[in-house]
């Protein structure tokens, strides 16, 4: 598991002076985690087609934030804060949200919430100037109470719209879930927990509730659709259980305090998510003399699990055992071939034992994983390493270029796409470079004219 930060441009900071909680340029922290993403998506493919989307074009990103949300930006994209996970009893109780979160990407909500904070921010400018116009005609001191009022109009009419989307997001969520055949009761029991939040003061609650107004009428229709549908008593498949206890476990070991997972997850039991939890608590103590044993037990006795393998190399190369992490890494990619982010830490492993003839290996590694993973600056950096150690400076120019470009450097971009433009021959790879020219100084030029 990694975090990496990064900054989400969202069109919500429109609604900046509109809404109490706003998702302007926050800068935020991933959690990137193979096994992790692996579940969720396998969770979600049969909704997301029963939506009528490419499960290829959809993403689930995690965010490192302990409070409870989730969210959809910038296209086909879910946001799912680590504490929603956290939260959730069961695997139907994250799938139901995700599949509200889908019902907005499906209903094209996003454009329509831009539309409707537009409209809000205008209500809210009129009732500024009617306000201004009251303190003109001699009221006094109301010209400041009107401003006030007119920002209040602008914030009601877009909780107020916002709540007529959710609604639709609901019934969409429902819809899915009943042509999968999976229970409704998962989202129900998620919006009773929220509804007991709404009994908290605002600076204590929760920012979903912010973000997703809940209303009565909402989690009625719920309950009724919950009390009619003939899968309300589905229950979660056994290896669902069995997934969601584990991605738990991982996600809590990794978060929390070594010494509170240990207390969490003891000795005594000897379930496979306990087994994790520990194995995870003591690798970052560190305490390699029960990590790796823990480790190996899994390995032995769930030998078709990649992620338990990718543990024990992650356990080795950060204790600054970088050769032995190889094997563990391969065989983990061998289990798992499709897993980007797998072949991407394997690669990075190759390239840090500096031994060359892991060169042509990770290059294959690097080049696969980006196919998948085309804006991951990570995997770009470790190509432009290849690149540069086999002695192709353009085609290294061109890797950073990728890299800045996925970091949103668009100066950087620039300078390195130029570079690449310069250094490499004609053909395809240097109108890519021309084309990453081109579109850094139009991300650039749109920066500046925010």
């Amino acid at each position: 598991m990694r975090i990496w930060s990064g900054i989400l441009c969202i069109v919500f900071a429109l609604c900046t002076a509109l809404v109490p909680r706003a998702h302007a340029q926050d800068s935020i922290s991933f959690l990137r985690d193979a096994e992790m993403e692996h579940v969720l998506r396998a969770w979600m493919t049969p909704v997301w087609k029963a939506a009528g989307l490419d499960p290829t074009a959809v993403h689930v990103y995690v965010i490192n934030d302990p409070t409870l949300n989730s969210f959809v930006a910038g296209g086909q994209n879910i946001f799912l804060n680590s504490g929603t996970i956290m939260k959730a009893q069961n695997a139907n109780q994250l799938i139901g949200v995700m599949a509200h979160e889908t019902g907005h990407i499906a209903g094209g909500h996003l454009a329509r919430k831009t539309q409707i904070m537009k409209n809000a921010m205008i209500e809210s400018v009129i009732g500024m100037v009617l306000g201004g116009a009251a303190s003109a005609l001699g009221h006094g001191n109301s010209g400041g109470a009107g401003v006030l009022a007119g920002a209040d109009v602008g914030q009601r009419a877009f909780l107020r719209n916002s709540v007529t989307i959710e609604a639709s997001a609901d019934q969409a969520a429902l819809r899915y879930l009943d042509r999968t055949h999976q229970s409704a009761r998962g989202l129900l029991e998620f919006f009773e927990i929220l509804q007991q939040e709404e009994f908290l003061t605002a600076q204590h609650q929760d920012p979903y509730l912010i973000d997703h107004p809940l209303t009565e009428e909402r989690v009625n229709y719920l309950r009724e659709h919950v009390a009619r549908s003939p899968y309300s008593s589905a229950k979660d498949p056994p290896e669902w259980v069995a997934q969601f206890n584990l991605v738990k476990a991982k996600l809590g070991a990794f978060l929390g305090a070594p010494s509170q997972v240990l207390a969490a997850y003891q000795a005594s039991d000897n379930s496979e998510a306990a087994r994790y939890a520990r194995a995870i608590a003591y690798y970052r103590i560190p305490d390699l003399k029960n990590a790796i044993p823990t480790i190996d037990g899994l390995i032995k006795d769930f030998p078709n699990n990649p992620y338990y393998d990718e543990l024990k190399g992650q356990m080795l190369f950060e204790n600054g055992r970088v050769a032995d992490a190889v094997a563990p890494y391969q065989r983990a990619v061998q289990i798992a071939p499709g897993e980007p982010l797998l072949n991407i830490e394997l690669a990075q492993v190759q390239l840090e034992t500096n031994d060359p003839k892991y060169l042509a290996a990770a290059k294959s590694e690097l080049t696969g994983a980006l196919r998948d993973e085309s804006d991951n600056p990570d995997a770009w950096r470790s190509l432009a390493i290849v690149y540069g150690r086999s002695g192709d400076i353009g085609m290294a120019a061109l890797a950073i270029s990728e890299q800045n470009m996925a970091q949103g450097d668009y100066r950087q971009a620039i300078g390195q796409a130029q570079r690449a433009q310069q250094l490499l021959p004609a053909g395809p790879q240097r109108q890519r470079a021309q084309d990453l020219l081109a579109e850094a100084k139009r991300q650039q030029q749109q920066a500046q004219n925010k």
